[in-house]
Order: C-alpha cells, then structure tokens, then sequence
C-alpha cells in the first residue's frame, strides 16, 4: 500500500492529493529562426521542364514545406549538445508563360539544409515500450536490442509558410545558384508527391527561387514531472439532440453581417489585426 505521504502516492482525482506525477515532452533548448534561402534551383520533372524551356517568363505562385528530414548527432567534447541537420523539402508551385499569350502551372522541387546546435542533456538508458496490439506473453523477435545505446532527444521543427522573395530563369550551361541535393538523392516518398520523372542536365533552362522562411526548433526529451492537480477533467457541456425547428426561423436567429457589406479602416483594428466589435452587428474577426 503506498502511503499518502509519499510523493508519488495518490491519484489526481482524489481532492485531497495536492501533486501529480505526468510524464510530458520537457523542453530542454529551442530557437526561432528567419532565414532567407538565396537562389536555390528548383527539380523539375520531364513535362515540367518542356514547358519551362518555352516559357517567356515564369513566376512563382506559392511555396509549401511538403516534408524534412531531420539528423541529431552529439557534439564531441561537448556533453549534452547536438548538432541538427535539417533538410527541407519545398513544393514550389510556378505559372510559367508560354506562347500565345497562355499561363500554364507546373510544380518542382527544391532542398535546403540547415543546422543548428542545441543543448538536449544525457540519459544513457534503453527505453522499452509496450505494444497494446501486441499483447503477448510470448517473445516478440523485433522488439530485440542487445546494444545499449545513449537515448537521442526529440527535435521538433515547426514552419510557417513560405514566402517567395524571387525567381530567376537561368541558361543551363551558366553557373549560378545553391543545390544541396542531386535527383538520385531525393526520396521515393518525395518523388511520388509529383507527376513525372525527374530530369538533370536536360533542357534549356534552369529555375532559382529565393525563399523566406520562419521556423522555431525544439529539442525535447520524455521526463517525468511533479505537478499540483486539483481534480480530473471532465467535459461540463451536455450533447444535445439536433432540433427540428423550422429553417426560417433558424436563419432568423443569425445576426445580420455588418461587416461584410460595410469594410471595416484600419483603426478598427487591435494590436493583433483583429477586429473590433462594431456598434451596429455582430464581431466578425479573432477572439
């Protein structure tokens, strides 16, 4: 029986329990980031390229972060710290403009690494996680480990979307740009987010984008905490059975939009860009 008075005794729920053992993500180091990637070529793929090579000019539409690949490595003679290598993967989207007078859009693909050196802490220990859908008492063969290996922290990596700064339309046979990456090197689950095979050293011309990204990175690792807990928490709204009320008199409950037949000025707006209620309709805007 565990006594009260001990620290890891009890239960949250109990009102008379003032702490509670969590194990939670701690974050141990964390950065934010705005880094500007200058001129990096963009892949295309076989009917991408074609039409990038009759195009006049070319304009980028939107860039997204379709997936990273992310590297932890100790730091020697530097117990604790990490060296991070992160890859990202961009889907940039381009309108290119083609003979008579038409826009055609095709997509490609660029890379940039970055890194980064943050502080994770140690713990040489194995971790060993049950699997509820495999709960056996006979030896499962893939949960094997004979080596007992120090424990790597977590990295996670959050970006805002991209903005595209510049675009440029080089001749092949000139030197310009970055490219951290060839096609060979590029992932099957990446290729197959595209229509076509990839081409190098084909075709006319080149693309370079120059592009702005915002990102925070955070190296965490799984502890267990000590915290005050006052009770369990419960959901306190009830579900309600959908009513069978009249659509007319539905619709004549809804509040009459202000605000968008009448645009709002910009001093309207709190320091956060969202709108202040008005005096004459609903608030439409952020809470």
């Amino acid at each position: 029986m565990v006594e009260r008075n001990s620290p890891l005794g009890g239960l949250c729920g109990n009102k008379h329990d003032q702490l509670c053992c969590v194990s939670v993500d701690k974050v141990f180091d964390s950065a934010r980031d705005k880094d500007c990637l200058e001129d990096v070529r963009v892949h295309l793929c076989d009917a991408a390229q074609e039409v990038i090579d009759k195009a006049n000019a070319v304009r980028t539409k939107s860039v997204e972060v379709i997936n990273t690949n992310i590297n932890i490595e100790p730091v020697p003679f530097n117990k604790g710290f990490y060296q991070v290598t992160i890859r990202y993967y961009f889907c940039v989207t381009l309108e290119a403009c083609v003979c008579g007078g038409r826009v055609q859009e095709v997509k490609g693909l660029c890379a940039f690494d970055k890194k980064i050196i943050l502080y994770g802490s140690e713990k040489n220990v194995s971790v060993f996680t049950s699997d509820p859908e495999n709960n056996s008492f006979c030896f499962d063969e893939r949960n094997l480990r004979c080596d007992s290996e120090p424990t790597l922290p977590t990295v996670v990596v959050e970006v805002a979307t991209p903005i595209c700064l510049d675009s440029k339309v080089v001749e092949r046979c000139k030197k310009f740009g970055n490219c951290c990456m060839c096609i060979e090197s590029i992932p099957e689950k990446i290729r197959s987010y595209f229509d076509g095979d990839f081409v190098d050293e084909v075709g006319v011309n080149n693309v370079f984008v120059t592009i702005g990204v915002f990102s925070v990175i955070r190296m965490e690792r799984r502890v267990q905490l000590m915290l005050p807990a006052a009770n369990f928490c419960l959901p306190e709204k009830d579900s309600k059975p959908g009513t069978n009320d009249d659509p007319c008199s539905v619709f004549g409950k809804m509040c009459f939009p202000v605000n968008e037949f009448y645009p709002y000025a910009v001093e309207d707006r709190n320091d956060n860009g969202c709108q202040h209620q008005n005096r004459c309709g609903c608030e439409k805007g952020c809470k």
